[in-house]
C-alpha cells in the first residue's frame, strides 16, 4: 500500500497499470445532482492545463467520471484511474467533492496555479484509492471578531479548508472588541459595534496600543455568498453569536442591553470585558430577533450561542439582577446564565435547530439537544459525554492555533504553551475513559484560531498552515491510522509545493521568517505546569 502522497492519507490507496494524459479531448462527465461538483473541478483544473473540459451528462470518451454510489457512506469516495480515464465514486456530493481533491493531489503541484503552464505534462498515475472520514464533525473555529478578515480572505480559507477534506466553519462573528454580522432589525450593532477605536498590541496590560480604527462586517449578502460558497465546496457555516458574556461590543450599541445601562465604547484592549448582558425579557427579545435573523442566514443544524467566560460581578453586585434571580427561583449566577442560555437554545429549537456552547454551559443545566465545544482540555468533553450530550472536541492545549509553535525565541507574541505539529498530529477528539456510547457521543473535533494577535491574512496563513494539515488528517484518518513520521516526509516532500503554489504562507519547518516576527511585542507564554493548575481551576464546576 502507498499514500500516493495524498493528505488526508487513505484507506487504501494502491498503483494501477497505466496513467491517464489529460488533453483537449478530456470532458468530464457528471449526472445533474453533481453539477456543482463538475463545475468546480472544471474550475480547478482549467487555469494551469489551459484545457477547455467541458462537463457533459453523458460520457463521449476518456475523460473523467463522477457518479453516486450512496452505498459508500457518507462523505466516503473511491477513485480508480488508468489509460481510459479517471472514476469517483461518493457515497454523496461530498463524497464525490473529496475525490475530486484527491485528483488534484496526484497531479503535479504546478496544478494549483491559476495561469495556463505549458511545460508540465498532466498525468494522472494509475491508481485505486478509496476513503471515508473517521469523524462528521472536522473543523475550524476562525476569530472574525477580533480581527475582521475581510470576505475575500474567508472564500480562499474556505477553499483551503476543502483541500484538506474539512467540512465545518465555526465563524466566531461576536465578541467584546467587534460586531461582524449584519442585522437589519439592530443596524447599531454594525454601525457603532463593529469597530474599536485602537488595538492593543501584545498580551500584557503595559503593551503598547496601535492608535489607529480597526473595523469590517458582513453584509447579509455576504454571508450568504459565504454560505453558498461553503456548501459548494461541502462546508457547513456555523454562526456564533456570543452571549451573555463577551459582548461588550452588542452593549455599546445599545447601552439598555447592559447590566448598569450606561454607554461603553467597543473594548480596545483582550482579554475579557466585565460588561455583560442583562438579563430582562426586553434582552431576551432583543436576541430573539438577532439569533432569527442570523437562523434565516445560516441554514445548518448548529447554531452558536457561545456562553464562556462570562463574569459575574455585575450581575452579582447589581440589586435588580438579584431581583429577577429570586423571582426566578435561581440559586446563584451560573444558574442565571444557564437560563440565559436555556432561553435562547428554546427559541433557536423552535426553528428546528440546535444551540452549540462552549464547554462553560456545562455549569448549569443545559437545554436539551445542546451541543459542548470542549476547549478547556478535554474535562468538557468527558463530562458531556457521560451526561448524554454530543460534544465537539477543541483542546487548547492541542488544536489552539493561535498558541506559539514552538519555544523558538522569534515566534511572533507567543501565547501560551508550544503547539507543535506532532501535537496537532496526536489530536484524537474522544478522550479516554469513555464508554462505547458515551464515545459516540464526540461527533469530531476542530482546531481554534483566535485572532487577537493574528490581524492580517498573511499570519491567519502563518499560524493555520501547516498545523492545520495536521489536524486535518487526525480527524480524517482516527487514532489508528497516523504516522507522524510518514505523514512530516508527504507534508514536506509533496504537499507544502501544493501550498506553495496557492500562495500560502505558513510556518517555515526552520521556524519564521523575518516578516513573520513580531520584535518587541511581549506575549503570554507558559509552561505545560502551569497552563494545567491554570485550568484545572478553571473546570473544577464542571468535573464529574
Amino acid at each position: 500500500m502507498t499514500s500516493l502522497n495524498v493528505l488526508p492519507r487513505p484507506v487504501t490507496a494502491r498503483t494501477a497499470p497505466g496513467e491517464f494524459l489529460l488533453d483537449r479531448a478530456t470532458t468530464i462527465t457528471a449526472p445533474a445532482p453533481l453539477a456543482t461538483a463538475a463545475a468546480w473541478l472544471q474550475s480547478a483544473l482549467r487555469p494551469a492545463t489551459g484545457l477547455p473540459l467541458p462537463v457533459t451528462e453523458e460520457a463521449s470518451g476518456p475523460g473523467i467520471v463522477l457518479t453516486l454510489r450512496p452505498e459508500l457512506g457518507a462523505e466516503a469516495y473511491r477513485l480508480e484511474s488508468g489509460p481510459t480515464g479517471v472514476r469517483i465514486e461518493g457515497g454523496d456530493p461530498g463524497g464525490v467533492l473529496h475525490g475530486c481533491q484527491t485528483l488534484l493531489q496526484l497531479l503535479p503541484p504546478r496544478i494549483h496555479r491559476r495561469a495556463r503552464i505549458t511545460d508540465e505534462r498532466w498525468a494522472v498515475p494509475g491508481a485505486v484509492v478509496e476513503d471515508a472520514p473517521h469523524f462528521r464533525w472536522r473543523g475550524v473555529m476562525l476569530d472574525v471578531a477580533r480581527h475582521f478578515l475581510p470576505k475575500r480572505e474567508v472564500l480562499r480559507f474556505i477553499e483551503l479548508m476543502a483541500m484538506h477534506r474539512l467540512n465545518t466553519l465555526h465563524l466566531h462573528l461576536t465578541d467584546d472588541q467587534g460586531w461582524r454580522v449584519e442585522i437589519l432589525s439592530r443596524p447599531r450593532l454594525t454601525g457603532t459595534g463593529g469597530w474599536r477605536r485602537t488595538s492593543q498590541l501584545g498580551s500584557t496590560i503595559d503593551d503598547l496600543t496601535e492608535d489607529r480604527p480597526h473595523g469590517g462586517f458582513y453584509t447579509q449578502d455576504d454571508i450568504r455568498e459565504i454560505v453558498a460558497r461553503a456548501a459548494e465546496h461541502g462546508i457547513t457555516v456555523v454562526p456564533e453569536i456570543d452571549v451573555p458574556g463577551h459582548s461588550q461590543a452588542a452593549v455599546a450599541a445599545y447601552p439598555e442591553l447592559g447590566v448598569t445601562g450606561e454607554p461603553v465604547e467597543v473594548m480596545t484592549r483582550w482579554g475579557v470585558s466585565p460588561h455583560v448582558l442583562n438579563t430582562e425579557e426586553s434582552t431576551i427579545d432583543f436576541f430573539r430577533e438577532v439569533f432569527d435573523e442570523v437562523m434565516d442566514l445560516f441554514p445548518g443544524t448548529f447554531i452558536g450561542v457561545g456562553g464562556d467566560e462570562c463574569p459575574k460581578e455585575q450581575w452579582r453586585n447589581d440589586p435588580r439582577t438579584r431581583q429577577l434571580m429570586a423571582e426566578r427561583g435561581l440559586a446563584d449566577e451560573n444558574a442565571l446564565q444557564a437560563w440565559f442560555v436555556a432561553r435562547v437554545a428554546a427559541h433557536v429549537a423552535e426553528r428546528g435547530r440546535r444551540v452549540f456552547g462552549w464547554d462553560e454551559i456545562l455549569e448549569g443545566e443545559l437545554p436539551p439537544g445542546a451541543v459542548v465545544a470542549s476547549w478547556r482540555g478535554m474535562t468538557g468533553a468527558v463530562t458531556a459525554a457521560r451526561r448524554g450530550y454530543d460534544v465537539v472536541s477543541c483542546p487548547d492545549d492541542q488544536v489552539y492555533l493561535d498558541y506559539r509553535q514552538s519555544e523558538h525565541p522569534d515566534e511572533p507574541i507567543p501565547v501560551s504553551v508550544p503547539v507543535t505539529l506532532e501535537d496537532a498530529y496526536a489530536f484524537d477528539p474522544v478522550p479516554a475513559g469513555l464508554s462505547g456510547e458515551q464515545a459516540a457521543r464526540v461527533l469530531g473535533g476542530q482546531a481554534n484560531l483566535w485572532t487577537e494577535h493574528v490581524d492580517t491574512p498573511r499570519m491567519v496563513d502563518y499560524y493555520a498552515f501547516p498545523r492545520l494539515c495536521a489536524v486535518a488528517e487526525a480527524l480524517w484518518c482516527g487514532p489508528g491510522r497516523r504516522d507522524f513520521d510518514e505523514f512530516r516526509t508527504r507534508l514536506y516532500g509533496a504537499h507544502l509545493p501544493r501550498l506553495d503554489a496557492i500562495g500560502v504562507e505558513y510556518r517555515a519547518r526552520t521556524g519564521p521568517l523575518p516578516w513573520q516576527t513580531r520584535p518587541g511585542l511581549v506575549g503570554a507564554p507558559a509552561t505545560r505546569a502551569e497552563r494545567e493548575e491554570h485550568m484545572n481551576r478553571r473546570v473544577a464546576a464542571i468535573r464529574t
